[in-house]
Order: structure tokens, then C-alpha cells, then sequence
């Protein structure tokens, strides 16, 4: 019996890597999260890795050019936030479309989805060409910085129309079961990245020295590249949703619907994004050792989250396509399930943490003032695990069931009005020091994730339209 188990779970996993053509709406719901959730997770993985692989070989030019990128980084906070609202949008209408076994539906959906995406592209994409060097000088940026980064930062502005597609048509292919399709996405994206990030910094072979412009060009390249092959798939691919030149025409009734469903989830993006830049100006009071343990802890912290959102993903999709399907209490068991699971793994995932944070942190910096700060970070934000699990799988649900506000709702209580109050209470006047920021964090998520299950047990999600 054993054997035949470990034999049908090596069956799955291979299918889903290799891509499903099974019915998310029928197939069995432990099944159908394992299918959707490996790729998914693999998905994150590459995501992460992008920023990783750039920040490591621009380290090697120097403080300046590093500041430049970070200081881009800073201002492609709101297009990834607009790239994700859309996202999510595009996942609630999609999953719809596909669990009412409506393709066609689908497939103006998506349109529509791209047409927005590039029109707020191109929107961004002159000024930030055109001011690149004032929108660094505007932010702080040094002279020296503004010389070395203003044209990294042209170029990624001026291209953040291959960010915001990468986002978007990975949400239809996620949406519509098509998982394996936007892992394999972001394998090429990041691949090529990787080859041509030191080729064009530095100079290697035939490739000119670029410095820090090199960067730039090698992203937007990967991407590039990816967007390409994203859109083969869609028009000549064998996935779920296929478009053709007869869906190539606006329907504003689908964009406006977009729209309204994508600015909740803009808002989710926004108010987390910006609450976690204040919690940093706070921890920044307490020294350069706090701000590195931190910025180290909560690196690490993230990276161990990415399994958590990739099932987070899995029930998104699997709430969309059986809301569409008519069977709103299989997208609920779902949900339950997808979190249940969620909630196992991170634990057992939090123990290493708990137990084990020295070692963890000493894998990025060996200076004992530094190692001290990052675990107490990485202890005290592990405590909530069990609660982030439950919580990331809540707020999918609602944005996969089409209610993109209520998570924003939560997101704007449990950060701006819990969390940041919270946070200067327990650091300052009761004197916690970091510490104090660190344990605003598990208060407000685990906040986050009991308000969700409450909401989420009414059921309201149940009779949205999408």
C-alpha cells in the first residue's frame, strides 16, 4: 500500500512539473493542490532569484551602483504592486471562465487583461525614460549614484511593460490549471538572466562592459524573451486558454470589470508594501546592526514563505474555477484543505527556524553584532508561522473568489491601525527595542489570519460576481 502511494505521488509530481490536463472543478481536492501547488511554488522560487542573481553581480561595481539599484527597486515597489493587482484580477476572472467551462469567456478575459496591462505600461514607461535622473534625485540619491544609475534606472522603467505582462499572463496560465506553463516562464527568464548578467556587466567574450547599465539590459532581455514565449503559448500553445485574432478587440465591459477587481488588489500590494518600509524606519532608530539583522532575517523569512504562497495560489485558482463550476462548497473545502496543509508544512518549517536561527542567518553574515539582531528577528517572526500559513491562504481565497477589497480591508487594520502603532508602542515607550517590532509583526498577522477565517465563514464570498 506504501508502495503504491509513494508510486502515484511520484506520478503527480512529474505530472504537474511536466503540465495537468485535469479538471480542477472534478479531480480530487488533495490531488488537485499538490498538482497546482509544486509548480506554483517553483514558480515563486525563479521570482525570487531574479532579484537575488542581479543584486550579486552589481555588488561587485561598488556602493554606488548597488544604491542605484536599490533605489530603483524602491520606485518599481508601485509598478509591481499595479502588476499584481492586475494579477489577481486576472486570476478571479479567468478560474471563473474556466470552471463555467466557458474558454471563450476566458480568452476575452486575458485580452482584455494585456490591454490594460500595456496601456499603464506605456503610461510609466515615457516619464520614467524621460526623468530617470530626477526621479533618483528626487528620492536622495547622490550625484555619484545619479551618474553611475540613471540609465539602469531608464531602461527598467522604460521596460516595466515586460514586468507587468510576465505578471499578468502568468496569472491566465495559473488560473486556468496551466501551472507548469508560468514556472517554465520564469526558468527561461531567469536563465537567461543569469548568463547574461555578468556577460554584460563585466564584459566577458564578445559582450561590451556595461556596468551596472548591463544589468538593466540583461532583465529586461530575460523578461523579454519570457513575454515572447508567453505569448506563443498562448496562440499556438496546447493550454487551457488560446487566443486567436478574432479575440483581439476590446470588450470595455471585461476591462472595466478588470479594473474594479484589480484596484483591491492594487490596495493589498500598496498598503503591505508601504507598512513594510515604515516598520524599517522604525528598526533604523536602533542602529545599522538592527537594520542588517533585520533586512537579513526577514530575507530569510520570505525565501521560507514561498511554499505558503505558492499553495496560497493554489487555492485561488481552485475557489475561481469551482465558484464557476456552481459548487461553491468544494471551493470551501478547498480553501480548508489548501490551508490546512499550508498550516502542517510551515509549522514543521518553523521549528528549524525557532530552533536553529543562528545557523541560518550566519549562511549570509559572520558579524556577531549582526548575527545577534537577525536572530532575534528570525526567532520572534518564526512564532507566527502557523498564523501566516492560514492567513496567505484566506486572502487568496477572497481575491480567487473575485472580492479583491475585503483583503485589502484586512490588509490596511492589521498593518496601518495593529501592526505600525503597535510597533512604536512596544520599541519605545515599553522599551523592547527591535524586539518590539519584531513581535508587532506575529500580532498583527496572527490578527490578519483570525479576522480572515471569521470573515471567510460568512460566506459572503459565495455569491460575488465576477
Amino acid at each position: 500500500m506504501l508502495k503504491y502511494k509513494l508510486t502515484n505521488l511520484r506520478k503527480d509530481i512529474v505530472e504537474s512539473i511536466k503540465g495537468t490536463r485535469q479538471d480542477f472543478t472534478n479531480v480530487a481536492l488533495g490531488r488537485g493542490i499538490l498538482l497546482l501547488a509544486i509548480p506554483m511554488v517553483l514558480e515563486m522560487l525563479m521570482e525570487s532569484v531574479f532579484a537575488v542573481v542581479d543584486i550579486f553581480f552589481v555588488s561587485k561595481l561598488g556602493a554606488d551602483a548597488v544604491a542605484a539599484v536599490g533605489i530603483t527597486e524602491s520606485m518599481m515597489t508601485i509598478i509591481y504592486s499595479i502588476a499584481a493587482g492586475l494579477a489577481t484580477a486576472t486570476t478571479a476572472t479567468v478560474a471563473r471562465r474556466i470552471g463555467e467551462k466557458n474558454p471563450e469567456g476566458a480568452s476575452t478575459a486575458a485580452v482584455q487583461a494585456i490591454a490594460v496591462g500595456i496601456a499603464v505600461s506605456l503610461a510609466i514607461a515615457v516619464p520614467g525614460i524621460v526623468f530617470a535622473s530626477d526621479l533618483l534625485r528626487l528620492i536622495g540619491a547622490s550625484p555619484a549614484v545619479i551618474e553611475t544609475g540613471s540609465s539602469y534606472t531608464a531602461i527598467i522603467l522604460g521596460s516595466n511593460v515586460v514586468i507587468v505582462m510576465l505578471f499578468i499572463i502568468n496569472a491566465i496560465f495559473r488560473s486556468a490549471g496551466d501551472a507548469a506553463i508560468s514556472m517554465r516562464v520564469l526558468w527561461l527568464a531567469n536563465i537567461l538572466n543569469i548568463f547574461l548578467d555578468p556577460c554584460l556587466i563585466f564584459g566577458l567574450g564578445p559582450f561590451p562592459q556595461l556596468g551596472v547599465k548591463g544589468a538593466a539590459i540583461a532583465s529586461t532581455v530575460g523578461r523579454g524573451a519570457a513575454v515572447l514565449y508567453q505569448f506563443y503559448l498562448l496562440f499556438r500553445g496546447k493550454g487551457r486558454v488560446k487566443l486567436g485574432m478574432k479575440h483581439i478587440k476590446l470588450d470595455f465591459g471585461v476591462m472595466k470589470r478588470l479594473i474594479r477587481l484589480s484596484l483591491g488588489g492594487i490596495g493589498q500590494s500598496i498598503i503591505a508594501t508601504s507598512s513594510w518600509i515604515l516598520m524599517v524606519s522604525i528598526i533604523a532608530a536602533f542602529g545599522s546592526d538592527a537594520v542588517a539583522g533585520y533586512t537579513i532575517g526577514i530575507r530569510i523569512i520570505t525565501f521560507t514563505l514561498l511554499p505558503a504562497w505558492g499553495l496560497s495560489n493554489a487555492a485561488a485558482t481552485l475557489m475561481g474555477q469551482n465558484l464557476g463550476a456552481k459548487r461553491p462548497e468544494r471551493a470551501e473545502r478547498a480553501v480548508w484543505l489548501t490551508g490546512f496543509i499550508n498550516t502542517a508544512f510551515m509549522g514543521i518549517i518553523a521549528v528549524f527556524l525557532i530552533l536553529f536561527p543562528a545557523f541560518f542567518v550566519r549562511l549570509f553574515i559572520g558579524e556577531p553584532a549582526v548575527v545577534i539582531q537577525g536572530v532575534y528577528c528570525l526567532r520572534i517572526v518564526s512564532y507566527g508561522y502557523l498564523f501566516y500559513a492560514i492567513g496567505m491562504v484566506m486572502v487568496q481565497a477572497f481575491n480567487g473568489a473575485g472580492d479583491t477589497v475585503t483583503p485589502a480591508i484586512i490588509n490596511f487594520f492589521c498593518f496601518w491601525v495593529v501592526e505600525i502603532p503597535l510597533a512604536l508602542l512596544l520599541a519605545h515607550p515599553l522599551g523592547m527595542n527591535a524586539n518590539g517590532v519584531y513581535a508587532a509583526i506575529v500580532v498583527a498577522e496572527s490578527i490578519m489570519a483570525v479576522v480572515g477565517i471569521i470573515l471567510f465563514r460568512r460566506g459572503r464570498w459565495k455569491t460575488r460576481e465576477v
